[in-house]
């Protein structure tokens, strides 16, 4: 059982690395179409804000594009959410015993499904 230990802890620590890629690249998928979307569907209000920036301006701005408004709010929400997730582990000093032990039973399930499991490749050395 010692020899299976640390090689189900690098494999946990495969698959939280794979998790925290996951998390980037939905972030920077979200920003390609849903962002710039919404930056081009406000094109009009910036050329209106560079000239009379005022928050009335921004307010009505946003309030009538409501579409490109919330598509940039979710592109920044997030953005905002994997940078907090991302500083509490920093600064924890890594994942908590909670989330440990949920990767755990992943990784389990990944290793008794075997090599037909898609991340099965991604969390162990083979």
């Amino acid at each position: 059982m010692s020899n299976f230990q640390p090689e189900l802890q690098k494999q946990v620590e495969n698959l939280y690395k794979l998790t925290i890629y996951f998390r980037w690249i939905v972030v920077v998928c979200s920003w390609l179409t849903l962002g710039s979307f919404g930056i081009w569907g406000l094109q009009e209000e910036f050329s209106l804000w560079h000239e009379y920036f005022t928050f009335a301006a921004v307010r009505y701005g946003l309030a009538y594009n409501l579409l490109p408004s919330f598509s940039l709010a979710f592109c920044i929400g997030i953005t905002v959410a994997v940078l907090m997730r991302q500083t509490i582990n920093f600064f924890r000093g890594g994942i908590s015993a909670k989330e440990r032990k949920s990767l755990e039973k992943q990784v389990q399930k990944i290793m008794a499904t075997g090599p037909s499991h898609p991340l099965w490749k991604w969390i162990t050395d083979n």
